[in-house]
């Protein structure tokens, strides 16, 4: 498959896969969704590969999630929101193989949740964690709450979702949301030795243990399922509305104005 949004490449035996929009700081339209999932199934089962890294091009951003330039109402019909988000996710945990993210620059909102989805994940100095969902009248459902409990506790957990405050690549580190912060000179080569250690490592053995891990929290996929057929209809309300309204216009929402609005009418 040719990719318009990604680039895609396997040397020693590490499949790097680049989100390639870094005019809109690495935000996935519905083009980049399709291919990510085609770059996932083709690293995950191609036997000469040990480890997929993830990364965005560009050195600001990793990745912001979903592009704000592009409407709901023109998506692609696959997925619960329609575009497969939870696909990627749920590739991502299967391929029995780590993934890393490499992580130079802002990882945000959908971003930070492939971040913290991903095996682990190295970043630069310069990085910066966060999310934005009820800013802008969105929410993950899943892993990107559930799961993100489980790594940075549930304390903080909450903190990042209800304040939707920046973290510094250090705070990522002393919460545990990301394994190892370098100078953003050396991420590279920090990332390749981390993946020439995992090469000459078990395949079989990895790809077991990342069964075993993944066991222990395959439940939250079912909440996740049920959470965003939630969340696609949470997106149909003057209330999710008014947040992209928002954002777009530049202004600070008026949720609590809508809502109430909303329930008057009703």
């Amino acid at each position: 498959m040719a990719y318009e949004d990604l680039l895609y490449d396997v040397t020693n035996n590490v499949a790097t896969i680049t989100i390639n929009r870094p005019e809109r700081m690495n935000a996935f339209r519905v083009t980049t969704y399709f291919e990510m999932i085609d770059a996932l199934k083709t690293a995950g089962w191609d036997d000469d590969v040990a480890v997929i890294v993830i990364t965005g091009a560009g050195g600001r951003a990793f990745g912001v999630g979903g592009d704000s330039g592009d409407k709901k109402s023109g998506r692609a019909v696959q997925g619960v929101l329609g575009v497969p988000v939870e696909e990627i996710h749920s590739l991502i945990r299967d391929a029995p193989k780590p993934v890393i993210a490499k992580v130079n620059g802002f990882a945000i909102g959908g971003g930070n949740v492939m971040a913290t989805i991903c095996d682990m994940t190295i970043c630069s100095d310069k990085s910066v964690f966060g999310q934005v969902g009820p800013k802008v009248g969105s929410v993950d459902p899943g892993f990107g709450t559930a799961y993100l409990a489980r790594i940075v506790g549930e304390k903080k957990a909450r903190e990042i979702w209800y304040m939707c405050r920046r973290y510094s690549a250090q705070e990522a580190l002393e919460m545990g949301l990301v394994n190892k912060v370098v100078p953003e000179a050396d991420l590279d080569a920090e990332v390749d030795a981390w993946c020439a250690e995992i090469v000459e490592r078990s395949p079989t053995a990895i790809a077991i243990a990342k069964r075993s891990f993944n066991a222990d929290s395959e439940n939250i996929k079912g909440i996740a399922n049920m959470g965003f057929q939630t969340v696609a209809h949470y997106y149909a309300t003057d209330e999710a509305k008014e947040g992209g309204a928002a954002f777009r216009e530049k202004r600070k929402p008026d949720f609590r104005g809508v809502l109430k609005k909303s329930k008057a009418e009703s």
